[in-house]
């Protein structure tokens, strides 16, 4: 065990040592706003075929979107420490180059405690539907460079 780890208690690890709910209950309501992205790389034929809504499952951008939304919606049931929050806002925005897409998303509410992890399933989801999509003309696609970009949190 590190120093910094002695030093810390983890929140989501009780004094018993099993994993908790971290109680936020006490804790103010504020605004919370969080932004993660990720990278997929696409062959250039991958990516004229969506460009060009040429894939056989259909609008891959418009159903990544979709996608990350819902997911972002769902990531209590799906990370198992996780509080339910009632999201005011999840956007999910992707972008395409010369050799992918990135995606990126933001989760914002109005709760006891952040949306990070809301924006990261969000993001991730959104590149693994890209994957599902396209894995029938790009066996070469690499997902990357999923993370945290920004959280901000203000009082109320």
């Amino acid at each position: 065990m590190t120093s910094v780890m002695k030093m810390r208690q983890l929140s989501h690890v009780g004094a018993d040592g099993r994993a908790q709910m971290v109680d936020v209950s006490a804790k103010p309501m504020s605004k919370r706003k969080a932004v993660a992205s990720g990278k997929i790389q696409l062959q250039r034929d991958t990516i004229e075929l969506i460009t060009n809504d040429q894939i056989a499952k259909g609008n891959v951008l418009a159903t990544a979107r979709i996608a990350g939304i819902q997911a972002a919606k769902q990531t209590a049931q799906l990370i198992p420490l996780c509080h339910t929050l009632p999201l005011g806002e999840v956007k999910v925005d992707i972008v395409t180059s010369n050799d992918g897409a990135e995606v990126k998303c933001t989760a914002q509410t109005i709760a006891q405690t952040g949306v990070e992890m809301e924006a990261l399933v969000g993001a991730t989801i959104a590149l693994l539907t890209i994957y599902d999509m396209c894995k029938a003309v790009d066996k070469e696609m690499q997902i990357s460079d999923v993370r945290l970009l920004s959280k901000t949190k203000h009082d109320m």
